[in-house]
């Protein structure tokens, strides 16, 4: 199991993925809330590894887990430019279009809330399609 988290100022996204990329759980929850709610997955799932984005917010995020959670797990920072353009594509994907949304072009599809949880996913894939190389 591996745990994605993709860190923010007003809301995180949260995913826990196995290790056949099988989507176990994934939430965009509030800033204030992601500590818990990330300590609840880690007692749920018990993941190998915590997979985070490096931009934006990463470093006050690191410490703030570090600072508020008993991390014996190892935290790993991942390359997340263009996640979130990819989680818009990923999210129709996943939730494929109903009615006249499927007449409005790929590129011009909006998702209808926030894709933090499917940047989560996509920090996660990323990371075991590098360590597959």
């Amino acid at each position: 199991m591996i745990l994605g988290f993709d860190p923010g100022r007003d809301k995180c996204g949260v995913a826990v993925l196995d290790i056949n990329k099988k989507i176990l759980y994934n939430k965009v929850v509030d800033s204030d809330k992601a500590i818990g709610i990330i300590e609840e997955l880690i007692k749920k799932y018990n993941p190998l590894k915590i997979v985070m984005g490096n931009q934006t917010t990463s470093k006050q995020w690191k410490q703030r887990l570090k600072d508020n959670l008993n991390l014996y797990i190892n935290l790993q920072l991942v390359d997340e430019r263009n996640s979130t353009v990819e989680a818009r594509q990923k999210y129709w994907e996943m939730y494929p279009p109903k009615g006249l949304t499927r007449l409005i072009p790929k590129g011009l599809r909006i998702p209808p809330r926030p894709v933090d949880d499917i940047v989560a996913i996509i920090l996660i894939e990323r990371y075991l399609n590098k360590n597959d190389q």
